[in-house]
């Protein structure tokens, strides 16, 4: 279906149509940065990484304004398609404008093409929004997302982390980012070993997220009193799946009872 009339260079990118035709309705025009203008609520910490069988993708619920909690609920990981996710970090808007916009650049190039975008293609794709969105980036409105998902030509997990100027860089064990990232990524190197299953792959991202919770203030821990704890999505030859709520509560549960309550 190549020439397909709706893009004016015939091919397959609903993100270089818009680019082309109507470069206005972009994530990147959509929003005007001032001076003086209020704090922009930011999401914080996200990771993903390798296990045996596919790649585990999470997030904090937190997002931050300033030095106040802007949100405890909001949702960082993003199904982009049936063998991929994104999770962001950085400023909320932006960051949401560009998942979705990503998640429709996927759907229109599978229906125009009638085949699915390679992974390798998903997360250059991605990084070209990131790049898209630097001038934003230089006026304190980054998006910083790590993205992962299952290669079914490979037969693999694989996971990417980016940097503000949209570099594209792929890992073999794991990515975070955001400002417990850096956290995180200790309690990883600690923790992970390759060839994990997935009950120990859940386990070790989670332990991750509470090591940054418990150090840094804009990264939200398990919450038992509201009964909101981090989003988690397991991605393998079957797809994503979301890990439901009473079994991320259930891991935390079986972290508490081994030493970490009283960290």
């Amino acid at each position: 279906m190549r020439g397909d009339p709706f893009s004016p260079q015939g091919g397959a990118s609903f993100y270089d149509y818009l680019a082309s035709a109507r470069p206005d309705l972009l994530p990147a025009a959509r929003v005007e940065r001032m001076d003086g203008m209020p704090a922009i609520p930011h999401g914080t910490t996200v990771l993903t990484l390798v296990f045996a069988s596919g790649v585990v993708i999470a997030g904090d619920r937190m997002a931050s304004d300033g030095h106040s909690v802007s949100s405890r609920r909001m949702d960082k990981v993003i199904r982009t398609d049936r063998h991929s996710a994104m999770a962001i970090s950085g400023a909320v808007g932006p960051c949401f404008d560009m998942a979705k916009l990503f998640a429709t650049e996927l759907e229109f190039y599978e229906k125009i093409e009638g085949r699915a975008l390679s992974l390798t293609g998903k997360a250059n794709k991605l990084g070209q929004m990131v790049r898209g969105n630097l001038q934003l980036a230089m006026q304190g409105l980054a998006v910083i997302p790590v993205f992962s998902g299952y290669d079914t030509d490979r037969g693999v997990g694989r996971v990417f982390k980016y940097d503000v100027a949209g570099g594209t860089t792929e890992e073999l064990d794991y990515v975070t980012a955001g400002s417990g990232g850096g956290l995180a990524r200790s309690a990883l190197k600690r923790s992970y070993r390759p060839g994990m299953n997935e009950n120990d792959a859940v386990g070790v991202a989670l332990s991750a997220l509470f090591d940054a919770a418990d150090e840094d203030l804009a990264t939200a821990g398990p919450d038992p009193m509201r009964g909101i704890y981090p989003t988690l999505l397991v991605i393998d030859a079957d797809g994503a799946r979301e890990l439901p709520e009473g079994d991320v509560k259930a891991v935390f549960d079986n972290l508490s009872g081994t030493g970490k309550k009283g960290k």
